[in-house]
C-alpha cells in the first residue's frame, strides 16, 4: 500500500507538473526522523525508518521505463529471497536458533524489570543490532513497493470492469495460495517463521486486499468503513498510538506474558490495537481534520520546503 501511495503522488506531480521526487524525499527524510524518535523513546521494532529509505530509492525507480522497473523489483526479490533461504538453513541446523529465541528473551527482561531509561540506553548502545532486520528486509520492501506500483499502473484499483476483475483475480490467487502457505507458521519449532512473514505473508497481503475491495464493494453501506477510512487517514497518529499502547500493555502485563502462548498473545494485541486506533481516529477526527503526526509531519515539511526554496532564491 506504500508503494500505491508511493504512485498517485507520483501522477499527481506529472499532472500538476512539479519536480518529482521533489517534495516526496522531504516527507520521506520526515519520516525517517519519524521512526528514529520511536526507535529511542518508544520500541526498538520500528518499520517507519526502512520504509523511509525505501520510498526514497523507489521515489527514483519509479521514474524509470516499464521494463527496468520489473526488472529492479525481480532482483530485489532474488536478493531477499536469497537472505530468506539462508536464514531457514540456519535454522533448519540450528546455527542461529538459540541467537533467536535468545534475544526476545533478553529483551522481555529488559521490559519487565528495567527502567525506562534503561530501555532507551539499551536501544542507543545496541542501534546497528537492533536495526539489522531494519536494513535486512530493505531489498523485501522494494518489491512490494513496486508490486504496488505496478498494481495502480495496471489500473487494479480503478472503478471499472477491468479494475473488478483484476481485483478478483488477486483475492483468489492471495487467499488461495497464501493461506495454506501461511498455515505453516503453526509447525512447531519456529522453523517456518522467517519464510512466512517475509514471503508468504505479502502473498496473503495481496488476497486481503483484494477480498477487502470485493467487500467494499457488495455492502457499501456498512458504517465500519467508515470508521476504517477515519483510521486510514490517520495510519501514521494511530500507529505510533498504538505502540506507546503496546509499550504500556508489555509494562503493565508483562507478568503473564512469558507464558501466555504467542498465538493467543499476538490476536489479543491485534483485536485491541484495531479497537484502540479506530475509537482513537474518530474521536480525533470530531474535533480536527487531520491527525497530529499526520498535521506536526505536514508543517515540518511546508517550513523545510520554504527554507529550501529561500536559499535557492538566493544563490
Amino acid at each position: 500500500m506504500f508503494g500505491v501511495g508511493l504512485e498517485l503522488k507520483y501522477q499527481q506531480s506529472k499532472r500538476l507538473n512539479q519536480t518529482w521526487p521533489g517534495r516526496y524525499i522531504w516527507l520521506s527524510l520526515l519520516l525517517l526522523m519519524e521512526g528514529l524518535l520511536h526507535f529511542i523513546f518508544v520500541l526498538e521494532y520500528d518499520i517507519l525508518m526502512s520504509y523511509a529509505v525505501t520510498a526514497i530509492v523507489v521515489s527514483l525507480i519509479v521514474k524509470m521505463r516499464k521494463r527496468m522497473i520489473r526488472i529492479t523489483m525481480i532482483s530485489a526479490a532474488a536478493i531477499h529471497l536469497f537472505f530468506i533461504v539462508l536464514v531457514f538453513l540456519g535454522v533448519l541446523t540450528n546455527s542461529i536458533g538459540d541467537e533467536l529465541v535468545a534475544v526476545p528473551k533478553k529483551v522481555m527482561n529488559l521490559y519487565q524489570h528495567g527502567s525506562w531509561m534503561n530501555q532507551i540506553q539499551y536501544r542507543l548502545f545496541h542501534f546497528w543490532e537492533l536495526r539489522t532486520e531494519a536494513i535486512f528486509v530493505i531489498p523485501f520492501n522494494i518489491c512490494m513497493f513496486l508490486i504496488g506500483v505496478l498494481l495502480v499502473r495496471i489500473g487494479a484499483f480503478d472503478n471499472n470492469s477491468n479494475g473488478i476483475n483484476i481485483r478478483k483475480r488477486m483475492m483468489k490467487t492471495g487467499l488461495l495460495v497464501g493461506l495454506p502457505l501461511n498455515l505453516l507458521l503453526f509447525v512447531p519449532g519456529g522453523y517456518f517463521d522467517f519464510p512466512v512473514r517475509y514471503v508468504f505473508a505479502p502473498i496473503l497481503s495481496i488476497g486481503y486486499m483484494g477480498a477487502i475491495s470485493f467487500l467494499i464493494e457488495k455492502f457499501q453501506a456498512f458504517s465500519l468503513w467508515r470508521v476504517l477510512e477515519k483510521v486510514g487517514k490517520m495510519s501514521l497518529s494511530c500507529y505510533v498510538f498504538t505502540e506507546c499502547f503496546k509499550l504500556n500493555f508489555i509494562l503493565w502485563m508483562g507478568p503473564w506474558i512469558g507464558w501466555t502462548p504467542s498465538f493467543i498473545l499476538r490476536h489479543f494485541c491485534l483485536g485491541i490495537n484495531l479497537f484502540v486506533s479506530m475509537l482513537f481516529a474518530t474521536l480525533w477526527l470530531r474535533y480536527f481534520k487531520m491527525g497530529p503526526m499526520e498535521s506536526a509531519r505536514k508543517r515540518l515539511a511546508n517550513l523545510t520546503i520554504r527554507k529550501n526554496i529561500k536559499k535557492d532564491l538566493k544563490m
